[in-house]
């Protein structure tokens, strides 16, 4: 079976705002769990420590923080559609940003392709309430209400092209959506898929029914095998998770988390009741998981079960457990449930239990199950070769295959194989070997405050980061966060002065202004190419830096080394003095020039001069490189070089000329003048003049020091020049081709601190019911007649 790599993650669980803060909660074997904030209900009039009718008999559950918090103008939401639009198909929107960005990825870059989506999710209470209150029903209550907008919106937001579609099978949906996914990517249906789930509250209306249902704690915490546990409590959750073939990821170069081997979804057909759990089933659903996997119930160091904290549904999943794995094995199955630190998440649940098991075969430990302390004996865990991770347990070195369980209130289960990532996948702890480099830095943004913010946390990560990592750290802002309107740039070749400027743009407006721009229309630029004077030794930083630069050079050489009887490459690599300059002056100009092509600046104008006449009209186009190493290899001899054989093409842009100057019209299709000796341009301020008055542009000094404009230098800074142009036409709008700036094995993917959206919108429920009804009492106080949605 093909397996699936785990790229991306992002999620919200109380008290855990992303999968750090989640990890770190699981470690310290803490809790989200909270009184019911006021923002959502009044505790006090639903609340009956009886449970009666109509209450509900806890004040507690797991609440995600600003869970109102949208940026709307971000994903093109107009007010009055985010006001009505349901707040988990907001979340979804803001946390798959996330993590595709978590997995290297922009999330630009996937517009058109046929990337999938699958969403775990089994309640609107948002789509209830706006579908009761008449009057707040308006034309926008469809684009961001029901199951399959939860899907949908996330594909239209992305410009998505795969299959689209919710799935909901109660406390399995996650986990039956990740199957789904991953068939999906097997199959070839996708190459790339999106997994989602998301469970929120906004009435208390699903409490007071498993409270009236006899299965809510009335602590509001999840006991899961505790000798304490006296029912679940409830949890929300928002969850993404970005799925290649692990192949395709490790191709790709994508960063991997784990590796989903297979799984299985069942029914338990007909048994006590239709909410009844059935052990049969669940043992079914994880033999048939393993099979499909190709792995041994004796192989699974570690199952993240359902593991409500039900005293019945405990009893039951420990003996289907048992059943399966309680096998002749070294050592026991270790079990535990993410429940005990959130609570039960519902829809959500199955991804909050993967995203534990991922993250623990990442770190390759394996977190404390809360309320371990207290096993219940009746279960007898130990006689059915199961026992709870009471303390965190380390994982071994190599391969560790670990399970994932989520079984539905209406009995359909699911049951997922993960494995730790193949060491291919090739984590990126240490340095390149080699001299430390740098790059271009970049982040983009809505607007210019969230890009003060996206400095700031990139400083945050360049800082955190190996010296010898800024290049990978450069290429990859390149990759996944330069391509937002706003946008900010940072030649950076040395990390602490990277991370100064950084902060400094953070705090400075000045700073800002002068270090960012808007992305447009590319930039035109005007090209200046002087010659033998213009050139300095030197060069081996340039030719050891930019691989654009060294092959443009390898090229120029190779078709001057049998004209010359010289390499120009050697001698410049040398130092030593040349036996000509112009080889040397020319082969400099024409790679420089190359390599500026290479990255994506493209001419709108050349002015040349002397031997850079040359290198101007070859990369115009106007003959090849060879014809043109004829032409510069014959600069010094005492005849002018034979032209019988030299075919001229007009320019693919305007060449302006020193020796004439202005611009050369008919003259370029004519060998005759290519082979006169061009020596210094004595009009080289005339031709600039006409150049600059034809098409304004900024100027770029690709060999010389004859403006003011851009300069590139080639002797003298290396890739630090180059650097500091792209940087600046890439505040202008340009785009350029990042790769050609670094070496193959700079261009490394490192997870960076995905965008932090403004969480100055705010959209929540305040208004009663139609009619009346009792939640006109639980809501925050109105200030007036508000609509859904509020203030924003």
């Amino acid at each position: 079976m093909t397996d699936i790599a785990i790229v991306g993650i992002d999620c919200r669980f109380p008290k855990a705002p992303d999968p750090g803060a989640l990890w770190e909660l699981l470690m310290r074997g803490d809790e989200g769990i909270a009184e019911v904030p006021k923002s959502r209900w009044n505790a006090d009039v639903y609340y009956d420590p009886d449970g009666g009718l109509g209450k509900t008999n806890t004040r507690y559950a797991g609440f995600v923080d600003d869970a109102d918090a949208f940026d709307h103008e971000f994903f093109g939401f107009s007010k009055e559609e985010a006001e009505v639009a349901d707040p988990q198909v907001r979340l979804l929107l803001q946390t798959a940003w996330r993590a595709l960005e978590d997995a290297t990825i922009d999330p630009r870059s996937l517009a058109g392709s046929g990337t999938g989506v699958y969403v775990g999710i089994m309640g609107s209470e948002w789509m209830s309430l706006l579908m009761t209150n008449f009057t707040s029903i308006t034309g926008h209550v469809g684009s961001g209400n029901g199951y399959a907008m939860a899907a949908n919106r996330i594909s239209y937001q992305l410009d998505l092209r795969g299959p689209s579609m919710a799935v909901d099978t109660a406390c399995s949906s996650s986990l039956v959506a990740t199957e789904e996914a991953c068939q999906a990517l097997r199959a070839g249906v996708c190459d790339q898929a999106l997994v989602g789930s998301v469970n929120m509250f906004i009435t208390p209306s699903s409490s007071i029914y498993f409270a009236q249902a006899k299965v809510a704690s009335p602590d509001g915490r999840c006991k899961p095998f505790s000798s304490k546990a006296d029912g679940f409590g409830r949890a929300e959750g928002v969850a993404v998770l970005v799925l290649r073939r692990l192949d395709d990821a490790l191709a790709d170069g994508l960063p991997v988390y784990a590796v989903i081997k297979g799984g299985a979804v069942n029914h338990g057909g007909r048994s006590t009741t239709v909410t009844a759990p059935n052990p049969h089933a669940q043992q079914a659903v994880m033999v048939e998981a393993y099979k499909r996997a190709g792995v041994r119930p004796q192989d699974i160091a570690y199952v993240e079960t359902h593991g409500t904290g039900t005293l019945l549904g405990d009893r039951l999943e420990a003996r289907a457990l048992g059943k399966v794995h309680g096998v002749p094995r070294e050592r026991p199955c270790a079990i535990g449930s993410v429940k005990g630190n959130i609570g039960h998440a519902e829809g959500a649940a199955g991804m909050a239990g993967l995203i534990k098991t991922a993250l623990a075969l990442h770190h390759r430990v394996v977190p404390l199950s809360r309320f371990s302390d207290s096993e219940n004996p009746r279960l007898k865990l130990a006689a059915n070769g199961l026992r709870l991770v009471k303390e965190p347990m380390p994982l071994p070195d190599g391969e560790v295959l670990a399970g994932v369980s989520g079984f539905g209130l209406g009995g359909t289960n699911a049951h997922i194989v993960l494995a730790t990532a193949p060491e291919a996948a090739g984590r990126p702890d240490t340095a390149p070997s080699g001299a430390a480099r740098g790059g271009v830095l970049t982040v983009s943004a809505r607007d210019v405050e969230g890009l003060r913010g996206a400095a700031r946390r990139l400083a945050e990560d360049v800082a955190a980061a190996p010296a010898g990592r800024l290049a990978q750290l450069s290429w990859t802002s390149n990759k996944v966060k330069a391509s937002g309107p706003v946008r900010l740039a940072v030649p950076a070749s040395d990390r602490t002065d990277a991370v100064e400027a950084l902060l400094e743009a953070a705090g400075d407006d000045s700073r800002l202004a002068a270090l960012s721009g808007r992305a447009g229309t590319r930039p035109k630029t005007g090209w200046v190419i002087s010659g033998v004077s213009a050139w300095r030794t030197g060069a081996a930083r340039w030719h050891e830096g930019v691989p654009a630069y060294r092959r443009a050079l390898g090229a120029a050489d190779a078709a001057l080394r049998p004209l010359l009887g010289w390499s120009v490459r050697d001698v410049m690599l040398s130092g030593a003095e040349p036996p000509a300059a112009e080889p040397v002056a020319f082969a400099v100009a024409y790679a420089a020039g190359r390599t500026l092509a290479d990255v994506g600046v493209k001419p709108a104008w050349t002015v040349g001069e002397g031997a850079g006449e040359y290198a101007a009209a070859v990369l115009a186009g106007v003959f090849g490189l060879e014809d043109a190493c004829r032409l510069v290899a014959a600069y010094g001899a005492s005849e002018p070089a034979a032209a019988a054989d030299l075919a001229c093409r007009p320019p693919s842009v305007p060449l302006y000329s020193a020796r004439r100057g202005g611009r050369l019209d008919d003259e370029a299709l004519d060998a005759a003048y290519w082979t006169e000796r061009p020596g210094d341009g004595p009009r080289f301020d005339e031709a600039l003049r006409a150049a600059v008055e034809s098409e304004p542009v900024r100027l770029i000094e690709v060999m010389g020091e004859r403006t003011d404009g851009l300069r590139l230098l080639p002797g003298e800074n290396g890739g630090d020049a180059l650097a500091g142009i792209v940087a600046a036409l890439y505040r202008d709008g340009l785009n350029p081709d990042w790769d050609e700036l670094y070496e193959p094995g700079e261009r490394v993917r490192h997870r960076l601190t995905p965008y932090a959206f403004a969480a100055t919108g705010r959209f929540w429920w305040n208004r009663p019911l139609d009619g009346g009804g009792d939640l006109a009492a639980s809501v925050a106080e109105p200030t007036g007649p508000i609509p859904a949605g509020g203030h924003s």
